[in-house]
């Protein structure tokens, strides 16, 4: 919930996008307000059961980690398998490799921390802390 307004920036700016990518194309927005760890978000489901009916022709995604933070490329054959195209619309620069793997490992850490511990408990938050902490002192 406290990304709640770069959510709405990038949904504005994907409109943009696919009005002057696709000025004469019907869209719609899905969105989710979840981890892009969690298999189960009801976005995510939406978009695989659209597919699945030939109801939508491609889905289009601000950034890569934005449909999944793994297995990026198991979607993308899914959708391709439905005749779906994925299509990113912003490439952010290329991360080095220790920048991406410390997001990932915060990412995950962050993500059973919370399953853990729930997402309001103080043990939760010194569990992120520390490993935040840890990847800042190399």
């Amino acid at each position: 919930n406290t990304q709640r307004d770069d959510l709405e920036r990038q949904i504005s700016s994907l409109e943009d996008y696919v009005r002057k990518h696709f000025p004469q194309t019907e869209y719609i927005v899905i969105k989710d307000i979840a981890s892009g760890l969690k298999e189960d978000r009801r976005g995510l489901r939406k978009l695989i059961e659209l597919a699945r009916s030939k109801q939508i022709d491609a889905v289009v995604v601000a950034y890569k980690d934005r449909l999944t933070r793994f297995g990026f490329t198991y979607l993308k054959e899914l959708f391709e398998a439905y005749g779906v195209r994925v299509i990113i619309a912003f490439h952010e620069e290329p991360k080095n490799y220790y920048q991406e793997l410390v997001e990932d490992l915060i990412a995950i850490v962050t993500s059973f921390a919370g399953r853990v511990y729930g997402k309001r408990s103080r043990k939760y938050r010194k569990v992120v802390e520390a490993v935040e902490q840890a990847v800042k002192d190399p």
